[in-house]
């Protein structure tokens, strides 16, 4: 007995340095909206699979244009054809999925050209999408717990105003905000955002950018990226991969046993590591990518 309690006292410094050694994330983020062959946004977080789930888009706003919804062949926004997902939504965050509204994407029309700018679209996403109230409320009267910034093409300027103003409703109600930037840092777009602090999540886009990402059994340019990466002034930082090779058609697919072994390791012992963000929940079904790291993220 006393030679157990001896192994006890010894084991325990142990786990303690194994504890403080890995980071423990969030766990894994997806996008959802882009395909009408992905599912529902429900059987989306039924899956237990994600912790956070990024409708994605409103791809149009800014520039004096009417902010709209582009949720691909899953609803029709124009005829007010999305509220249906509110009740979605709210078995999304009943099982613990907090769900954000994605601004920007690879194909939109947007940008802002001022800070009144910027601030009027921020009390459009609150009284429209969050906390706030309005008699139209595309995805109905449920509350997303925040926004996303997927901003790639448009103007540099004014983001970080968005940020800010959006931040500013959190006395009201908690907004999450997160960025998807590109690898490349600073990120063109984002960086002064970003360099507000105001930033929950950031989930790193490593794909379709060859010098910061995976490619051909090499991790390098992709951990040193990340290292860089875990500077920046956010809560965490998450690794952004495609969940398939025809999601990023410029590359970037870590094959999920090289991610396991090869690259978790590494990333875990930052204390800013969040998780993994996948593009997207189409891809992930096709493919089956986070079934096979859920249980190392």
């Amino acid at each position: 007995m006393e030679s157990l309690n001896k192994a006890s006292l010894l084991l325990f410094p142990l786990l303690f340095l194994s504890l403080l050694s890995h980071s423990h994330g969030e766990g894994i983020a997806v996008y959802w909206g882009q395909n009408g062959g992905e599912g529902t946004l429900a059987e989306t977080c039924n899956t237990k699979n994600y912790q956070f789930v990024n409708i994605a888009f409103l791809s149009t706003f800014g520039n004096g244009q009417t902010p709209q919804l582009n949720l691909a062949g899953h609803c029709e926004p124009q005829s007010n054809g999305c509220t249906g997902l509110s009740s979605d939504i709210t078995t999304c965050q009943n099982g613990g999925v907090k769900v954000l509204l994605s601004l920007g994407g690879g194909a939109g029309s947007y940008s802002l050209n001022s800070a009144e700018e910027a601030n009027q679209l921020a009390t459009y996403l609150w009284d429209n999408f969050l906390g706030g109230q309005s008699g139209s409320r595309p995805l109905g009267d449920a509350v997303l717990d925040g926004i996303d910034f997927d901003i790639e093409s448009g103007g540099r300027e004014h983001w970080d105003e968005l940020a800010r103003a959006l931040s500013g409703f959190s006395s009201q109600r908690k907004v999450y905000l997160s960025a998807a930037p590109q690898c490349i840092i600073p990120d063109e777009r984002l960086d002064s955002a970003i360099q507000t602090g105001l930033f929950d999540y950031v989930w790193v886009q490593f794909y379709n950018n060859p010098s910061c990402q995976y490619s051909s059994g090499n991790t390098d340019n992709l951990i040193s990226s990340w290292n860089q990466w875990i500077a920046v002034p956010a809560t965490q930082v998450f690794m952004g991969l495609p969940a398939a090779e025809a999601a990023a058609p410029s590359g970037g697919f870590v094959p999920s046993d090289v991610l396991i072994s090869q690259v978790l390791p590494k990333i875990k012992q930052s204390s800013k590591y969040g998780g993994v963000m996948l593009w997207s929940r189409f891809y992930d079904l096709q493919n089956g990518y986070s079934n096979n790291i859920i249980g190392s993220v």
